[in-house]
């Protein structure tokens, strides 16, 4: 892990996203698209997503959002992350064994955080969660055009699976980290009970 990021830690709480917190998650994640974009990468779409793609994760209590209690930016949260066992059924197969898994989906870390390993201590919280379910896999996809970001999963003990290039999807590079290769060090990003999600 970067030297940092525990005692960085201390000062952000995961928990479950709510349906207040739907415009600064959309946020974050169109100021993530919009950057990926300014590089050429189509992995989301310019803009971010639909309220209705985010909704049903945050009705199934399945997204994550990092807060920053320092108050650095208020108005979205450090870091999003979408945690569930759905395996996209266009790029895993019966033979990946899809059940002996978790995915990882929507992750985002906001700009003004770049560069100070959130996105690695999200990816190990997940791995924990993955060994509590009593599951092997952590999995996800990135963009097929994206060597920086293939790179940076394959240093952080992800493998590459195989990439299914498909002409209706950017994604497609296949990922997995078993429980057993993850990082030694445990994340301490301390969670709060988390609130109720509001009636949409």
């Amino acid at each position: 892990m970067y030297p940092d990021t525990l005692d960085q830690a201390r000062s952000l709480t995961l928990r479950n996203a709510t349906f207040d917190d739907l415009p600064g998650v959309l946020a974050l994640l169109a100021e993530s698209a919009g950057w990926l974009h300014g590089r050429g990468i189509r992995q989301w779409p310019l803009g971010g997503f639909p309220a209705a793609r985010i909704e049903p994760l945050i009705a199934e209590r399945t997204l994550y959002v990092l807060d920053d209690e320092e108050g650095l930016d208020g108005h979205s949260p450090a870091a999003t992350l979408a945690l569930d066992g759905h395996a996209d059924a266009e790029f895993w197969r019966r033979g990946d064994h899809p059940e002996t898994g978790l995915y990882v989906h929507k992750l985002a870390v906001k700009r003004a955080f770049s560069g100070r390993g959130l996105g690695e201590t999200l990816l190990d919280w997940a791995t924990l969660r993955v060994a509590a379910a009593g599951l092997r896999w952590l999995r996800l996809d990135c963009s097929k055009d994206n060597p920086g970001l293939q790179g940076y999963y394959q240093r952080l003990g992800f493998r590459h699976v195989r990439t299914v290039d498909l002409p209706h999807r950017a994604s497609g590079a296949l990922f997995q980290r078993a429980v057993d290769s993850a990082s030694p060090a445990v994340p301490r990003a301390r969670r709060r009970k988390p609130s109720h999600a509001h009636s949409r």
